[in-house]
């Protein structure tokens, strides 16, 4: 089980390697070449000194093109003594698997990001002997995936989308599109996406979003008939994700869950308008109140447009 944001940030990369792909072209612009294996190694980097030293996440990628390492580390805050790790890290995994390392540092703070993105540089004035670049993924440059049709697209993206933002005011509109893209994919692996983006959600009501959403998805993964419908789904280009006779139960869900929108971000919601969302059976009309919800400035402003 993910018990912390720290070790959920980079499980997902372990969880799909393919993302790192992904990520890399669509987020970082850099011409990775595509892989064709990914490897699990060891991530002790210690030698024989007592101090022990551990890096994050460490793969070994195979391309038409040759391997090289993926060096994966989640970071929540400044920390200079990182600054002094980093390079002791490539330096000495390179000398390990005489494999060209890559640093990849992810994070949720946008103050963290830039600074972690600054390069290492070790050597004299004018004279440098060594300089490391890290690659830094966080809320700046990942972008936040609102819509469900894109999050079904890419869901290990749209994951990773609501992992760097889970502690900032878009959360509130990645986490519902999200929710239901999960019923593309197969039950183990959204059963897992969900408990890493739970342990990154900073917000108690963001949370309890996140687990209200949870409740209706997973019973889409437990039903029998869930998995013949996602591969009619991929088999006919297009992705179904209705469950005969739940239509009721989903409607239902949208209409809490535009509620606690409005009211998570602090809106007062007058009786008639709660009355008027529960009442609601449609459920794009749902869908629609749901996406305004994380706009409006007042409950009201629902029905607007």
């Amino acid at each position: 089980m993910v018990g912390s944001s720290h070790e959920a940030l980079h499980w997902v990369f372990q969880k799909d390697p393919a993302l790192l792909t992904r990520a890399f072209q669509r987020v970082l612009h850099v011409p990775f070449p595509e892989p064709r294996d990914f490897a699990v190694l060891n991530t002790d980097v210690t030698e024989i000194e007592p101090v022990e030293r551990r890096v994050d996440t460490l793969m070994r990628v195979e391309t038409d093109e040759g391997a090289y390492l993926l060096v994966i580390e989640a970071q929540g805050k400044k920390d200079e003594k990182k600054r002094g790790s980093w390079p002791y890290y490539l330096a000495y995994l390179y000398e390990k698997y005489r494999c060209e390392p890559v640093l990849v540092v992810i994070t949720q703070n946008s103050a963290t990001a830039r600074w972690a993105a600054q390069p290492i540089r070790r050597g004299l004035p004018g004279w440098d002997s060594m300089t490391v670049r890290p690659l830094v993924i966080g809320p700046d440059n990942v972008p936040v995936i609102a819509n469900e049709r894109e999050a079904e697209r890419d869901v290990p993206l749209a994951v990773l989308s609501a992992m760097t933002h889970g502690r900032g005011a878009k959360a509130a509109a990645i986490l519902e599109p999200l929710a239901f893209a999960l019923r593309t994919v197969d039950g183990d692996s959204a059963a897992m996406f969900g408990q890493l983006i739970e342990s990154c959600l900073g917000d108690p009501r963001a949370k309890d979003l996140w687990r209200d959403l949870m409740s209706e998805i997973r019973y889409f993964f437990n039903n029998p008939v869930a998995e013949k419908v996602r591969e009619e789904g991929r088999v006919e280009g297009r992705v179904e994700g209705r469950v005969e006779g739940r239509e009721e139960g989903r409607a239902e869900v949208r209409s809490e869950i535009t509620l606690e929108i409005l009211e998570w971000r602090g809106i007062p919601v007058p009786g008639a308008v709660r009355e008027r969302v529960l009442a609601c059976t449609d459920p794009k009309q749902l869908k629609i109140w749901s996406q305004r919800a994380v706009q409006v400035t007042r409950a009201e402003d629902l029905f607007s447009g």
